[in-house]
């Protein structure tokens, strides 16, 4: 059944290439519009193991742009929800859902035995851990950027954040990288200026817009900036 499901993918990398990514375990950190797209393609690419993180649960607001989204698993964990379907496409891939945050201040071992880090986690300051985390133990890492206010997805680029330009996200997280003296980031980001600036809910921070088409676009240029790297490791 394996030869048969990813004998299309098989044509392009060889098999030396889907053999290499058999062997790997990638974790993805946070599963909404980006991070899902990301983990699903990882997982029909045939990636081996991937460690599923994510504290959420699903509601009414992910069903325009998250894949985990839809009437049938409002109220349901996300790490969990995609963890099936993940199990669904690919029942060869060994995955775990963990469903908690990736917090800055607390220790934690998501990353124990991976071989890359897909980071489509929204914080700044989880996202400047987590780089700091993959540095330390020379894990390769792929961050995304800000999706949110935008409109056009082929403007998605993938570079080192040093290269990054127009991102408010992207400049933030340049300053905070230096400062910690982290270079060579991969980023998955967007030259279109914002269209329009988040709007206010319930009194708290502002909330990015977003549609259908960016944040997965996003998730997956991302995966398949991780599938081809693996794949020629």
């Amino acid at each position: 059944m394996r030869e048969e499901m990813f004998s299309r993918e098989t044509m392009l990398v060889g098999q030396e290439g889907m053999e290499r990514l058999r062997r790997r375990r990638v974790a993805v950190f946070g599963l909404g519009g980006v991070g899902g797209h990301a983990a699903e393609a990882l997982a029909r690419a045939g990636v081996g193991a991937l460690d599923l993180i994510d504290a959420d649960r699903v509601s009414l607001s992910n069903l325009n742009r998250q894949l985990v989204a839809l009437h049938s698993t409002l109220g349901q964990s996300k790490a969990q929800v995609m963890a099936q379907r993940v199990q669904d496409i690919n029942p060869d891939c060994r995955v775990e859902a963990h469903t908690a945050y990736y917090l800055p201040d607390q220790p934690q071992n998501f990353l124990s035995g991976c071989d890359f880090a897909a980071g489509c986690i929204d914080m700044v300051s989880a996202k400047l851990a987590l780089a700091q985390e993959c540095r330390d133990r020379a894990i390769p890492l792929i961050s995304a950027m800000g999706c949110g206010n935008k409109l056009d997805p082929t403007r998605f680029k993938v570079a080192p954040i040093e290269k990054t330009s127009v991102c408010p996200l992207c400049r933030v997280m340049r300053r905070e990288l230096s400062r910690r003296g982290i270079a060579g980031v991969t980023v998955v980001y967007s030259d279109e200026p914002p269209v329009r600036a988040g709007s206010p809910e319930n009194g708290g921070r502002p909330v990015p817009a977003s549609i259908s088409f960016v944040p997965s676009t996003a998730g997956l240029l991302l995966a398949g900036e991780i599938i081809r790297r693996l794949t020629e490791d």
